[in-house]
């Protein structure tokens, strides 16, 4: 069964334009989830709106939203108010600029998006925005109203298709200054700073995902068994980690630990032993895309501190792997 489409529009460049639907990229439906239950009956509980005043429960056709305009007062908004709200990325992706894929900042990226052409008709012209961009190499951005609110997206070619990955807009992102302005500078000597190096050396990999297991999911899924099964469940409790006494010492035995007891190479070893950079996949993932300025032009630009994310190594991924194989188990 094909899957629905999140959106269905046009998707625009200049004059250029192709009917284009809109799919999630994620699921969370392979996940554990649980019900609220009545401990006494087993029954499953079910949730209700009241009134805030007599307590009384309202149907649903009798429920209306609300916008606040002081305390206790509301303007009540119906659905044909909310209907009536149309601008024209409603029902057009318009893209609206290029930019280098390396200046988007990783923390403006939300949720990512398949989108591909609607009809045979709108394959060709699809095709040339996608291969367009391929060739300049640079990524799209555009907006479009979704679920009642216009999202900026950033459109990059993958495979065949476009990835649509949502963005937060400037306001929606906290200053890191807040957060980053009291760590102090601190001078690292040169040999722990050559240890830590060569630890980072010896865990170099290729990115990918299908290594990575969702551990805590498994964990759940052993103990539904477990009460299935009637056994007792057993609380693993794993030891926390402390803050180091001596980073030296920390940093040799951590040395030791990931290559079997051989002990460190000098720097020129260590540098003669660095991995060549990996070559690019085939193809990039939404969510490795980099730093974004120019979020929202009517708003405040929050100091930021100038990182660019998303490396190069990190732009492509390969789509031709085959996806691990799940556990799941279904608590009854």
């Amino acid at each position: 069964m094909a899957p629905r489409p999140y959106w269905k529009g046009y998707l625009k460049l200049s004059l250029v334009s192709c009917a284009v639907a809109l799919f999630p990229a994620t699921s969370k439906s392979g996940r554990i989830s649980f019900h609220w239950l009545n401990r006494e009956t087993g029954n499953r509980l079910r949730q209700l709106m009241v009134d805030s005043d007599t307590s009384n429960p309202v149907e649903r056709e009798e429920r209306v939203r609300g916008y606040q305009i002081a305390k206790n007062d509301y303007l009540m908004i119906e659905e044909e108010d909310l209907d009536a709200v149309e601008i024209e990325s409603s029902h057009t992706i318009e893209i609206e600029r290029f930019v280098p894929r390396s200046e988007i900042d990783p923390v403006y990226l939300d949720s990512a998006y398949y989108l591909a052409p609607n009809d045979k008709v709108a394959e060709e012209a699809f095709a040339v925005i996608r291969e367009a961009m391929e060739a300049q190499g640079v990524v799209g951005l555009g907006r479009a109203v979704i679920a009642r609110r216009e999202r900026l997206f950033v459109m990059e070619p993958r495979d065949k298709g476009i990835v649509a990955t949502a963005l937060h807009y400037n306001y929606e992102v906290r200053d890191d200054h807040a957060y980053f302005d009291e760590i102090p500078d601190i001078k690292i000597p040169a040999e722990m700073l050559d240890l830590a190096k060569h630890i980072i050396q010896t865990k170099m990999d290729h990115f990918d995902i299908s290594k990575f297991e969702d551990r805590y999911e498994n964990a759940l899924i052993e103990m539904i068994r477990a009460k299935q099964a009637g056994r007792p469940v057993e609380a693993s409790r794993p030891q926390a980690p402390t803050n180091v006494v001596n980073l030296m010492d920390a940093l040799r035995k951590s040395i030791a630990a990931e290559t079997g007891g051989m002990k460190a190479p000098g720097p020129a070893a260590a540098e003669e032993a660095k991995p060549r950079p990996a070559r690019r996949a085939a193809r990039a993932p939404a969510a490795e895309t980099g730093r974004m300025r120019n979020a929202a032009e009517t708003r405040a630009e929050p100091k930021r501190t100038g990182r660019a994310g998303g490396d190069e190594a990190g732009r492509r991924s390969a789509s031709s792997g085959a996806k691990p194989a799940r556990k799941t188990a279904e608590p009854r």
